[in-house]
């Protein structure tokens, strides 16, 4: 806070007339349910907004106080203040005073005061505490062998189809998990972990996961970069070995975490990041909104899935799928194509088979975008921009589609419901993924074949035709928002 401070000062000695005459826009506080602060002013042209508080003592002049937090981007036409962790009560006070800068010049508004009076949602809607379904793990202990009766939710509470690992009763469009990406540093995402490994089937890509150098926070967004490997180590290394046993998320012992070159079969030489919420939020039908800008370069492929937790159906060949919330390959040929939906085989024809398609004016990786995917018990829908483009629908089960394409693992579909394989648990996967060999069809400016076992090697050997594309390579994630159905 040493810069706005200093601001602040500026200001108060020598802003003049200019400073006068521009005040800022009063704050709108909001107490969010069942725990949250949400401060926020509408964007005026600022480049910076400071939020200072204090709960139930007031402030003492300029004081940074029990909050003290620099905004640096607005979101949706607004700049933003969030305490996730605060806990509020009806009655309590904040004390608190902004500061904005705006043309260059720093603009306080001061001596503010803001009474909790209600609760309300993510979306600003007010939440009657008395009317939601109490939790499981607060209900009083009962004697061994007998019945614990379940909580019969509030009238005003309508129960809805999702179901959140490890969580009760949930109520119709509740918001059931939230990732802003508004923390400083990665470490501080502790809704998710990173992925260490060598992936393997069944796409088999070009590149290994890591979160050095891959994974960052900047301006309210996680952005997951791709690097060569030879940058990271040195000219060379991708003839040499790399065992990250010690760090690795995949099976220790096996090529997931170690892997020795030999002659044509080289290490990967592209390292990508990817994080997942596996070991921490997983759910079965809601709707998950992401916002994102797609990266952009030749062989690059955004990942924004939800995946299998348990693969009850099978691991190798997508048995126990996979749906992608959205899908635009990086090549300028193929980036006005967006694609979402479920992925339930490694194989064409069924492996594209259920994607929606939807073209763009101009390519998906050009700007951000809100990409939806609403999963249902009856089937699924993708939407983007607030627009639909498609759905998927499994009519008597997946297994009668995928047995006329002669998906040879469809039979155990049987054993699930009608939406199986995608009736189980899922969690939130964000990556980004290098060539492979299902992704891109063989063609005359692909530098390699998809059943070569020199593919990873040929790829390598074209870089100076890739590389210079990847003039956006990132993939930049504003947020990630779960909703209840």
């Amino acid at each position: 806070m040493r810069l706005v401070l200093l601001l602040v000062a500026v200001v108060a000695a020598g802003g003049g007339a200019r400073a006068a005459s521009y005040s800022v826009p009063p704050a709108t506080l909001e107490a969010l349910w069942p725990r949250g602060l949400r401060v926020s002013v509408p964007d005026d042209g600022f480049t910076l907004f400071a939020f200072h508080g204090k709960l139930n003592e007031e402030m003492e002049g300029l004081e940074a106080g029990q909050w003290s937090r620099d905004i640096t981007k607005p979101k949706n036409g607004r700049w933003i203040f969030r305490d996730r962790n605060a806990k509020l009560n009806i009655g309590d006070k904040i004390y608190f005073w902004t500061y904005v800068i705006k043309d260059g010049l720093g603009y306080r508004q001061d001596n503010g005061e803001w009474t909790v009076t209600e609760y309300v949602t993510e979306e600003g809607t007010p939440v009657d505490p008395g009317a939601v379904p109490p939790s499981p793990a607060t209900s009083p202990p009962t004697p061994t062998g007998s019945v614990q009766p379940v909580p019969t939710p509030a009238p005003s509470c309508k129960v809805s189809q999702t179901v959140v690992h490890g969580r009760g009763n949930i109520c119709t469009g509740q918001l059931v998990f939230s990732e802003e990406f508004d923390k400083t540093d990665v470490k501080g995402l502790t809704s998710w972990d990173a992925e260490v490994k060598f992936p393997e089937q069944p796409d088999y890509p070009f590149n290994l996961y890591m979160a050095e150098g891959t994974l960052r926070l900047s301006e309210g967004a996680l952005a997951i970069s791709p690097i060569l490997t030879e940058t990271k180590y040195r000219e060379g290394f991708l003839n040499e070995a790399l065992d990250l046993s010690n760090i690795c998320t995949g099976t220790v012992g096996s090529t997931e975490c170690s892997r020795v070159a030999s002659g044509a079969q080289i290490l990967p030489p592209v390292i990508t990041g990817k994080v997942t919420t596996r070991n921490k939020f997983n759910f079965k039908f809601g709707k998950i909104e992401i916002r994102a800008k797609l990266p952009a370069g030749n062989w690059l492929i955004p990942e924004l899935n939800l995946e299998s937790r348990d693969k009850v159906y099978g691991s190798g060949r997508y048995e126990s799928g996979i749906m992608r919330v959205a899908f635009a390959r990086g090549n300028p040929i193929f980036a006005k194509k967006l694609y979402g939906g479920p992925v339930l085989s490694d194989a064409e024809p069924y492996r594209t088979f259920l994607l929606k398609e939807k073209i763009g004016i101009d390519n998906w990786n050009k700007d951000f975008h809100i990409y939806t995917l609403v999963w249902k018990p009856t089937g699924l829908e993708m939407f983007v921009d607030g627009e639909s483009y498609g759905s998927v629908s499994p009519g008597e089960g997946f297994y009668s589609s995928a047995r006329e394409n002669a998906v040879p693992h469809a039979a155990a579909w049987l054993k699930g419901t009608v939406m199986a394989p995608l009736d189980q648990l899922f969690y939130v996967s964000l990556g980004v993924r290098v060539g492979g060999v299902h992704d891109f069809p063989d063609s005359p400016d692909k530098p390699w074949k998809n059943r070569s076992s020199k593919a990873m090697f040929n790829f390598w050997s074209s870089r100076d035709s890739w590389h210079p594309t990847w003039f956006s390579p990132d993939l930049n994630v504003d947020y990630v928002r779960v909703y209840a159905l």
